[in-house]
């Protein structure tokens, strides 16, 4: 899932206490980075979920990388819409702010969905940056009433799953304040300076 990369529409809490430019800047990085590490690798298909949905077409997007809006209402309702497209088999959300992020903890959380009905990344401050389902025999619909962008995000989503079988991959943290920016610095530095 990715927001269009435009400096005042992006990281609005991060840019609150950097500004917008810089905010922008590491997003646009972060972006890009994800894109290169996880964009092309055979073992999946990439699919970039864009909001808005006006901006699926825009000239920013890398090419080759196949693109689909998020649609309308909270990021439970566009997470749950999201796996609602593919066909069938397992599907991983990830979010686009994650400087550490490589192709080997998706990997590892595709394998983890061959035993367990959910997965998840989670993220130091209560969330995730990964959520997968099986959707076999059906789609699980875990994301009603969390609360979004608070640190009971994850423990609210795993209450809608009581009874399923859930895996963790990874922790890694995501890039939501000024200090997690600060915190995850030496690996947003190392992004600019491997491009």
């Amino acid at each position: 899932m990715a927001k269009s990369p435009s400096a005042g529409r992006i990281k609005r809490r991060l840019a609150a206490s950097i500004s917008a430019v810089p905010a922008a800047r590491f997003y646009r990085t972060c972006l890009a980075h994800t894109l290169m590490r996880l964009g092309r690798d055979p073992r999946w298909r990439t699919v970039v979920a864009v909001s808005p949905d006006n901006e699926v077409g825009a000239p920013h997007w890398p090419r080759g990388i196949e693109r689909v809006p998020q649609g309308h209402g909270d990021l439970g309702m566009r997470m749950q819409r999201l796996f609602r497209r593919p066909p069938p088999g397992p599907a991983i959300i990830v979010g686009s702010d994650i400087p550490a992020i490589n192709s080997s903890d998706v990997a590892r959380a595709f394998r983890l969905l061959g035993s367990a009905d959910a997965v998840f990344g989670r993220a130091p401050d209560g969330g995730y940056w990964l959520v997968g389902l099986r959707r076999a025999p059906r789609i699980l619909s875990p994301f009603a009433r969390v609360r979004w962008s608070s640190p009971h995000a994850l423990a609210d989503t795993l209450r809608n799953l009581g009874g399923r079988r859930v895996a963790f991959a990874a922790t890694l943290s995501d890039v939501d304040t000024e200090e997690d920016y600060r915190a995850s610095r030496g690996d947003f530095e190392r992004l600019i300076t491997s491009r």
